[in-house]
């Protein structure tokens, strides 16, 4: 039955990124048997909640799901509760306590905001995995200004070989960006804000879309701590990667074709500028 998972993820990616969870919920009703291979394939946007034990906030993903519960990296334990969920051995548990705070430290530098999690589990030979998310959302404060999220999941396998430890990373990257304009000519639609006072514009664009990039690399340790270290480094460049191709190829591409498409200027005033330009090639050539 696997080309039965495989055909509903090649369903997906035609389908809109920004309606990617209500497209799985929807392929999940139809096929209930396959929901975990589907669900373990298929990255969506990081859910948050609370944890009940602490009050603070974590990220929900199919990595630190059993069930329907989710395990807090903070309290480690699952909501709703449950007495045979998967949890790491203590030894692990302890570096991952370390690397939440490690990287909530990273989250705040970088992202200046947004919330941060780390999973680990432990592995059949011996080795460990783990995810580090991290998922910022950008609320307007106005019906006006844009709105987005950003959603980075950051999934790695650790295999120490003597003092050495070879890493492998899969990063993918979760962008949504909404930006809308208001109406110059007074007109108003029927959207109201947060008080009920009707706003007006006169267009909005939605640009979505994900990223998945891997990378290998050894690195020395000298205790369990360097593996935050590590990961924390091959993450950094990752990240600052991704981020270059988001900017100067996704977003440059997306607005040369735009502005090939329509012009931002107005019609009238480029043909004037056209005929301007004519008249003096004219005096030149005299």
């Amino acid at each position: 039955m696997a080309e039965l998972v495989d055909s509903m993820l090649d369903l997906l990616r035609r389908l809109p990124p920004t309606k990617i969870e209500d497209n799985v919920s929807a392929l999940v009703q139809i096929s209930p048997d396959y929901a975990d291979d589907l669900l373990g394939n298929v990255d969506q946007p990081l859910k948050l909640k609370v944890d009940k034990a602490t009050g603070k906030e974590y990220l929900a993903c199919d990595y630190n799901r059993d069930g329907e519960s989710y395990r807090s990296p903070w309290s480690n334990e699952y909501d709703p509760p449950i007495d045979d969920g998967t949890v790491p051995s203590p030894k692990l548990r302890k570096l991952e306590i370390a690397a939440n705070e490690a990287f909530d430290m990273y989250r705040e530098m970088y992202f200046e905001g947004g919330v941060s999690s780390v999973f680990l589990w432990d592995l059949d030979d011996g080795g460990f995995a783990g995810v580090v998310l991290l998922k910022k959302t950008l609320s307007p404060a106005l019906p006006s200004e844009p709105s987005g999220s950003w959603d980075s999941i950051h999934v790695f396998e650790a295999a120490e070989r003597g003092r050495q430890s070879h890493y492998k990373l899969t990063s993918t990257i979760m962008l949504q960006l909404i930006t809308r304009r208001e109406s110059s000519d007074g007109r108003a639609n029927n959207t109201t804000g947060k008080d009920g006072d009707a706003w007006k514009h006169d267009g909005e664009v939605s640009l979505s879309g994900s990223m998945t990039r891997q990378a290998e690399q050894d690195h020395p340790i000298q205790d369990s701590t360097s593996h935050i270290t590590n990961m924390g480094r091959m993450i950094e460049d990752q990240e600052i990667k991704m981020r270059n191709l988001l900017q100067e190829v996704y977003f440059g591409k997306t607005r040369d074709v735009v502005f090939d498409l329509r012009s931002m200027e107005d019609l009238e005033k480029a043909r004037r500028q056209r005929e301007l330009q004519k008249e003096l090639v004219g005096f030149i050539k005299r």
